[in-house]
């Protein structure tokens, strides 16, 4: 086995390594700034919250919806889920 070149590729393995190593750094570091400046300068714009409905005026699911989505659960969940409210969203 020829052991001329081995100080020499290990040399070139430590070097791809390390230029390696310090780009994907340099590029944490640019995504990092990049997204703290996008979120200190150009905030996402808050969207208005919709107003919880009354009960009263909320819509209410036929018993036939609502055993069907009963036993979907009961199927998928294997017994183990329980279907406690239904919301229209």
């Amino acid at each position: 086995m020829d052991c001329q070149n081995l100080p020499e590729a290990l040399r070139l393995m430590v070097v791809g390594m390390t230029t390696v190593f310090s780009v994907l750094l340099i590029i944490i570091g640019f995504g990092k700034t990049l997204i703290w400046a996008v979120n200190k300068y150009l905030p996402e714009e808050e969207q208005p919250k919709q107003q919880a409905r009354p009960a009263a005026q909320a819509a209410v699911v036929s018993t036939d919806v609502a055993q069907a989505i009963a036993k979907a659960v009961e199927q998928l969940t294997g017994g183990k889920g329980k279907v406690e409210k239904i919301e229209k969203i």
